[in-house]
């Protein structure tokens, strides 16, 4: 079965650092695009940050040159480095994988990502 586990989120003030971890198992994940989204009470998910399976990188306009997502293919896990927070960065924060034969709707589009994590809660003041 596929999982995706988030950790990493909490509490912090404007301008600190956070970096969240996605630990994935249950299918080949250096062969898998993956991304990180992200919902707030008053927006619908977004997607912030697209990397596909070899590494290269797409941003949100609102966090780039603030984000920078990775992924450790020894260790399965998918990072999120998130620096110079905003409280409009709070919101709870979602890795998704884009397993083989899925639609495409862009890296950035929900309907693109089929397995999703539990969340991990992001809180910036």
């Amino acid at each position: 079965d596929v999982q995706l586990v988030e950790s990493g989120g909490g509490s912090v003030q404007a301008g600190e650092s956070l970096r969240l971890s996605c630990a994935v198992t249950g299918f080949s994940y250096t062969k898998t695009d993956m991304a990180w989204f992200r919902r707030s009470p008053r927006k619908a998910r977004e997607g912030v940050a697209f990397i596909t399976d070899n590494g290269s990188t797409v941003y949100a306009d609102s966090v780039k040159g603030r984000f920078s997502a990775s992924k450790d293919n020894a260790e399965n896990i998918l990072y999120l480095q998130m620096n110079s927070l905003k409280p409009e960065d709070t919101g709870m924060y979602y890795c998704a994988s884009r397993p083989y034969g899925v639609g495409w709707y862009g890296g950035l589009d929900e309907r693109s990502f089929q397995d999703w994590g539990q969340g991990t809660q992001v809180t910036v003041s």
